[in-house]
């Protein structure tokens, strides 16, 4: 199968018809074999309804449906896991994506070899509300990624399958794919200018919030990616670092104290900052060999990606 598309949705009744018509359009027009995954995430309208009469009528069109609203990472991870075409693309239910650039991100990732294409939406049709805190988010994003990209949370993306089946997304982190990718070896990473169209129908499912949970994740993301299978180079680094500041501190005022008997030690107040220090730095050192026990014995730890291997291999 050629494409398989992703599509999460809540709420989203009135576009989801006209959406799939569209999609079908382009995929006959490019002669795609392809398949499209609706994800409703706990809609409180008619929008299961919507789903499986389109099913009903289209077979290459499948449904899922979950009990309560979970989030759009939840959904896409789910659609990821049940996507088999060679690309995955992915994009919004409101129809301010347009299925139109299918054919440029597909050739893109199968011709160009990106391993993903994520779309720029360069000229965007959203309030100032929406605009000016979504640059200063990317403008961070870059600077922490590292990854050279305009738009991280446009939905409309492409992926090789290998990639989709490597990274799991989950809590808020639909945002910061790129990255998951990234971290999981895929480096070829592309970005693509797309039209991006006013809202036809309903109203946004996001909040000025969803920026702060963003920048919360963001750090998350970092640290995991970073410190997952190794938490004792953080957290062991930090604590020997404190432990011996407090040390020096102490053996300087037990100096003060029996050598040179000018003070007691605990007449100053950097005794406490020593002791303090040393007491902390003890608890970082004992936090960072228990994370290194719970990595050593999670089911993960030795989960690594593999890219490719040669036929005559012999485990």
């Amino acid at each position: 199968m050629d494409i398989s598309v992703v599509i999460p949705l809540l709420n989203e009744e009135e576009s989801l018809p006209e959406l799939t018509s569209w999609i079908a359009k382009v995929m006959e027009e490019n002669k795609f074999s392809y398949e499209v995954l609706l994800i409703d995430d706990g809609s409180r309208d008619d929008s299961w309804k919507v789903i499986r009469r389109l099913a009903a009528d289209n077979p290459f069109l499948y449904g899922i449906r979950f009990r309560r609203n979970y989030g759009k990472a939840a959904a896409l991870n789910v659609g990821f896991r049940h996507a088999s075409g060679e690309v995955v693309i992915t994009m919004d239910a409101d129809l301010q994506d347009s299925p139109d650039e299918i054919p440029e991100l597909y050739r893109m990732i199968t011709e160009e070899g990106f391993d993903m294409v994520s779309g720029w939406k360069k000229n965007r049709k959203d309030p100032l509300s929406k605009t000016i805190p979504t640059k200063l988010f990317n403008q961070t994003t870059r600077l922490v990624s590292g990854i050279r990209l305009h738009d991280f949370n446009c939905g409309l993306k492409a992926y090789k399958q290998a990639l989709v089946k490597s990274i799991e997304v989950y809590g808020e982190m639909h945002r910061y794919i790129p990255f998951l990718a990234k971290k999981a070896g895929f480096h070829r990473i592309g970005e693509k200018v797309v039209f991006h169209r006013e809202r036809k129908y309903g109203k946004t499912k996001y909040g000025i919030d969803r920026f702060f949970k963003g920048f919360l994740d963001l750090i998350s993301i970092s640290f995991v990616a970073r410190f997952k299978q190794r938490p004792m180079h953080l957290f062991g680094l930090l604590g020997t670092l404190l432990f011996l500041a407090g040390f020096i501190i102490a053996a300087y005022l037990a100096y003060g104290r029996f050598i040179q008997q000018i003070y007691g030690m605990t007449d100053r107040p950097l005794f406490f900052f020593g002791l303090l220090a040393m007491i902390l730095g003890t608890q970082l050192f004992i936090a960072g060999f228990l994370g290194e026990m719970i990595s050593r014995t999670a089911p993960d730890r030795n989960r690594y990606h593999i890219e490719e291997k040669t036929k005559n291999l012999k485990c």
